[in-house]
């Protein structure tokens, strides 16, 4: 139950809920501060409840599928300004203003027209101004960040161009084109949730969203590690993931496999992964359906003679032992984001803010951790 409302009313009518508040009948607006203020606690009684489960003998950490799932944010996506219309409302706030003044300093001669407050429809629209000012900001801002991530991308593909050049070989494929400085007439920010972003959702269309991460082990499908992105594709949530992983007690045991979706592969993502002294399974492709008999007994190729993680990893992926553990990946994560989002009700944020809303996940994953503790506890 997520509403504070609907836990005050609980606390009426549910005996259950009676016996959690002790009788006692805590007020929405208390439930709802309580929750924001002590977001950040709940990270370490995430942790604590999974310490528990391994006391229980529920839990140890050997293969971890990571996946991403896209929850609509507290704002709607017409909210949303972007680059272009805020150049253009305010060429058209900075026209209004002008003649505005021109007319309130020809008073005397001009009639103003009945009901209009000049110096109050000038306030107005200087108001709008500092606000799209502020906006224009944002989205210049982010534009610089995204230029300084794609000039390093470049400036990498340039160097491994070179670096085929120098050893005799033909670099393949097109030249790289550089990056373009400055913001784009569709870049956008949202005036409600200025640190939500428009994403690409299943099923079709846009919506205004953040990217919730979870690692999920796959013998027990209990989440051990979460975090939230504004980044619309996964290609850049292994490490962060990684870290996460990293920072667990060792009392949970050693992650050994990292397994994850075509949306995370790339060398750097695979690099990370062996440098944390984990195997990596990140699908280079999407697997065919319906594979013949004959491919899926197939005997495993001869292991490739080179150091390059990258290909091994591909090579691994193609045995039977690695398409097996990969399969566990699709019937670990993505179930857990189905019952968290269509029976656990998590269709939406109720807060707003990157860091408010990577607490209300955590504290969503808590939730789901402690039903799936008790599934796990009464199948023993």
């Amino acid at each position: 139950m997520f509403s504070s409302r609907k836990i005050e009313r609980a606390t009426h009518d549910s005996i259950a809920f009676r016996y959690l508040a002790a009788n006692t009948h805590p007020d929405h607006d208390t439930i709802a501060n309580f929750r924001r203020r002590f977001l950040p606690q709940f990270e370490a009684i995430f942790v604590q409840v999974l310490l528990l489960a391994r006391e229980m003998k529920l839990v140890k950490l050997g293969h971890i599928a990571l996946d991403g799932t896209k929850v609509k944010a507290n704002a709607s996506k017409h909210k949303a300004l972007s680059y272009a219309h805020a150049k253009k409302i305010e060429a058209q706030l900075t026209l209004e203003v002008s003649a505005l003044t021109a007319q309130a300093e020809a008073t005397d001669q001009t009639p103003v027209a009945e009901g209009m407050d000049i110096p109050a429809e000038i306030a107005r629209r200087e108001t709008r101004l500092k606000a799209l000012a502020a906006a224009k900001a944002k989205i210049e801002e982010r534009a610089q960040a995204r230029f300084e991530l794609e000039q390093a991308e470049y400036q990498q593909k340039q160097g491994n161009r070179q670096a085929q050049r120098d050893s005799g070989k033909k670099p393949r494929g097109r030249e790289p084109k550089p990056p373009v400085p400055g913001p784009r007439d569709k870049d956008q920010v949202n005036l409600t949730d200025e640190e939500s972003r428009i994403m690409p959702v299943s099923g079709g269309g846009f919506e205004q969203c953040y990217n919730a991460q979870a690692s999920v082990d796959t013998a027990t499908m209990l989440v051990v590690s979460t975090h939230m992105t504004q980044a619309t594709n996964d290609k850049q949530q292994v490490e962060p993931a990684l870290s996460k992983l990293s920072a667990l007690p060792g009392e949970l045991g050693k992650v050994t496999d990292l397994l994850g979706d075509t949306g995370y592969f790339g060398g750097n993502n695979v690099k990370a992964c062996i440098a944390h002294d984990i195997r990596p399974l990140l699908a280079v492709a999407r697997d065919h359906h319906h594979p013949s008999v004959f491919d899926r007994f197939a005997a495993d190729a001869p292991a490739p003679e080179t150091d390059d993680p990258v290909t091994l990893m591909k090579h691994q992926l193609t045995t039977q032992s690695g398409r097996a553990l990969y399969a566990l990946r699709k019937q670990t994560v993505e179930p857990v984001f189905g019952i968290i989002k269509q029976v656990m009700g998590l269709r939406q944020f109720s807060m707003r803010g990157l860091d408010k809303v990577a607490g209300e996940w955590t504290l969503a994953t808590l939730a789901w951790n402690k039903k799936r503790m008790n599934v796990l506890r009464m199948a023993r």
